[in-house]
């Protein structure tokens, strides 16, 4: 046992601070501690102010839930609590108990490989989703014997590139076998899987004039509901409109989160269209979710100076986009804006 005891140091006390001492010891600026009884209010208080707190996030932050399908015939399933698209892939794989990468795309509103419905980088709020899975492989030997093979490829943002559109009369049209929707799964033997679209894109485009190559495709599977129309409004569950009557929609930031905004108005929308037709002439890529990115970082721009520093700070640097491109990409933002100031 020391023979004396350590000495505590005494706590520091503001300069403003005044310290009375009473019976209760010692309190701040006079102030009497809370009895026992007081500590249980303020207790109680606090667990009030939590519970509040908790139902005003449940107010604001709703719990979305969407209807999906697999397109090749299934029953209706619940999916709900994703915040990007590779956890919604990963929740509609595990309401029907298939692999997640057993799922090439999906598409809203209908169950046909219709590039047009294709799932981007939004749903809106009554959308129905419908999966498509992989079919039959096919491996397929091209001579590319022009510059260019008619091909844009968009990416189903969980790790697959696919056919999106095929130019009439273009190399790839003239072959029989090859189809949009067809998953780009493997390049000369080596593994696509993974890549962005733009990346597929890009060594498609290296391979020299005159070389042949060989294109491992997956295509969607086609069994089931191939020619029947679309689902009526009878088999919507009830409290839903039809298909895609929303005014709301569930976006897919780039920074990872999602939310809920507004549906855009059609300028914006031709704004957006018009920079993804250039990303498709300029890149062979087809992308609403990256045009959308785009038109965000020039939305309160007013030059193309501002413009193409907002890129180069942003993730789209990797790109390379060159100056010019940047000077079309811009005179699409504001032939957009001009139209909608005329309105």
């Amino acid at each position: 046992m020391p023979l004396f005891a350590k000495k505590v140091p005494k706590p520091t006390i503001p300069a403003d601070s005044v310290f009375h001492e009473n019976n209760n010891g010692l309190t701040a600026n006079g102030k009497v501690p809370p009895t026992q009884q007081q500590q249980l209010q303020q207790q109680q208080n606090g667990n009030h102010q939590q519970r509040q707190s908790a139902v005003e996030s449940n107010v604001t932050k709703p719990q979305l839930v969407f209807h999906c399908q697999l397109a090749h015939g299934s029953p209706t399933g619940l999916i709900t609590g994703f915040a990007s698209v590779r956890e919604l892939y990963k929740k509609i794989a595990e309401c029907y108990d298939i692999p997640a990468e057993e799922i090439l795309f999906c598409t809203l509103n209908s169950h046909k490989v219709d590039m047009s419905k294709l799932l981007g980088g939004q749903i809106g709020l009554d959308d129905f989703i419908f999966a498509h899975r992989k079919g039959q492989p096919k491996e397929i030997e091209i001579i590319k014997s022009e510059d260019a093979l008619g091909l844009t490829i968009t990416d189903n943002g969980a790790g697959f590139a696919f056919i999106k559109r095929i130019k009439e009369g273009s190399i790839i049209d003239r072959i029989e076998h090859i189809l949009v929707g067809d998953h780009i799964e493997k390049l000369n033997g080596i593994s696509m899987v993974g890549k962005r679209h733009y990346e597929v894109a890009r060594l498609l485009k290296e391979i020299p004039t005159g070389y042949a190559f060989t294109l491992r495709l997956v295509e969607p599977m086609r069994s089931g509901f191939q020619g029947i129309g679309p689902r009526s409004q009878s088999r919507m569950p009830s409290g839903r409109g039809g298909y895609g009557s929303g005014k709301e929609t569930l976006r897919f930031k780039a920074n990872g989160n999602v939310e809920i905004e507004e549906i855009f108005d059609d300028s914006t929308q031709a704004g957006i269209e018009a920079i993804n037709n250039l990303l498709e002439s300029f890149m062979g890529i087809n992308d609403a979710e990256l045009a959308t990115q785009i038109w965000d970082l020039g939305a309160d721009k007013t030059n193309s100076m501002d413009f193409a520093e907002a890129i180069d700070n942003s993730d789209l640097e990797s790109f390379g986009f060159t100056d010019d491109f940047i000077i079309e990409l811009w005179g699409a933002i504001t032939d957009a804006r001009r139209k909608k100031s005329n309105k």
